[in-house]
């Protein structure tokens, strides 16, 4: 038994077309082999070649200068704010934003931080929004603030893109206060192929970016943390502390390698999809409100006389889809890799019959 949603849960019916999460893909054959014939050294004395070649290359990808490869975006994000902060000082994040609701409280409990929380839109704020959440300076009973924190694509913002000067400008109001920038970029790459801005561009003004390859990429697990060097060296001491001590770690940096190399631009299909099925669900009696598409996230609120969430997600299940309740009346959609033309056919045909009065 795993665990599913927050709650234990025993493994999918067969034939289930799984829409819960862009996590849920499982590697092909060829994303296999391509671990099995990768060759391999001792990652912690230097000596791994694919983990090499690859840090080598996300690290030009993102414009930084080093990299370092970490088993999930969840522990990256963890060692960068331990990196840049100290127990008892404070991050700025949005409300929704995975560091804080996704990752088991992992700041207060791994680093000693707490989280100023600020009400963007979608899970996007302004540099404005930064600015009045600052503490003042020197103020001995206050914490000071030494972080803030964005997400790109804002997952709970139903996949939303952050506008470049928007990030930039929240950026400029940090290190005007001298204070460190992280950004979270689980699907940094849908962002770049819906919009063809590179994924340096959008880490320009970050001391620090997490990218993850077990989401639209496809790979089973695996992210990176990029920054300067120094930095990476302190989050190499952090992982190494909490025992992330990787050894041959090519067997798993050659299935991100694969995605690099073949995923990418095939996002393209996943954002298609999703607004495909966001555009049905804007046009059903029953459903209240679709946040706006922009990636492979549909987030959705049902109106008072439908059904409950949780109703949704079990009646979606005993029709063959597997989607996600986030509260009373929000559902999750989130298209992948996994799941193709005719499960999402299908998926918008089901919704329709499900969500219009009958």
């Amino acid at each position: 038994m795993g665990y599913y949603g927050g709650k234990k849960a025993g493994p999918l019916p067969p034939g289930i077309a799984d829409f819960y999460s862009d996590g849920k893909s499982i590697p092909p054959r060829e994303m296999r082999q391509a671990a099995l014939d990768a060759p391999l050294g001792d990652e912690q004395k230097g000596e791994d070649p694919t983990t090499t070649e690859f840090l080598t290359r996300v690290a030009a990808l993102l414009g930084k200068e080093d990299a370092l490869f970490m088993p999930s975006a969840t522990m990256a994000n963890e060692i960068a704010v331990a990196v840049h902060c100290r127990p008892g000082d404070e991050m700025i994040c949005d409300r929704s934003a995975h560091i804080v609701n996704f990752e088991a409280g992992g700041p207060g409990f791994l680093a000693g931080v707490q989280t100023h929380m600020v009400d963007g839109v979608n899970g996007m704020f302004t540099p404005e929004q930064v600015a009045a959440a600052l503490r003042p300076k020197g103020n001995l009973y206050l914490p000071e603030t030494s972080l803030v924190a964005v997400e790109q694509t804002a997952n709970m913002g139903g996949g939303a893109i952050w506008p470049l000067d928007m990030l930039r400008g929240v950026a400029r109001v940090a290190a005007d206060a001298g204070i460190s920038t992280h950004l979270d970029g689980a699907r940094l790459m849908n962002a770049v192929v819906k919009t063809g801005i590179t994924a340096s561009a959008y880490s320009e003004g970050y001391d620090s970016v997490t990218l993850c390859f077990s989401k639209g990429l496809g790979s089973p697990f695996g992210a990176t943390l990029a920054g300067s060097s120094e930095f990476i060296q302190r989050a190499w001491r952090l992982r190494q502390l909490i025992g992330g001590g990787l050894r041959q770690s090519g067997f798993m940096a050659a299935l991100c390698l694969y995605a690099l190399d073949h995923y990418v631009e095939r996002l393209g299909d996943d954002h298609r999809r999703a607004a495909q099925i966001a555009s049905v669900l804007e046009d059903l009696d029953l459903v209240a409100a679709v946040l706006p598409t922009e990636t492979n996230i549909v987030i959705f609120d049902i109106s008072s006389d439908g059904p409950t969430a949780a109703e949704l997600v079990a009646e979606l299940r005993s029709q063959g889809f597997e989607v996600g309740a986030f509260g009373l009346r929000r559902i999750r959609v989130v298209t992948h890799l996994g799941v193709d033309q005719d499960d999402t056919d299908r998926l918008c045909q089901t919704l329709e019959t499900l969500l219009t009065p009958r």
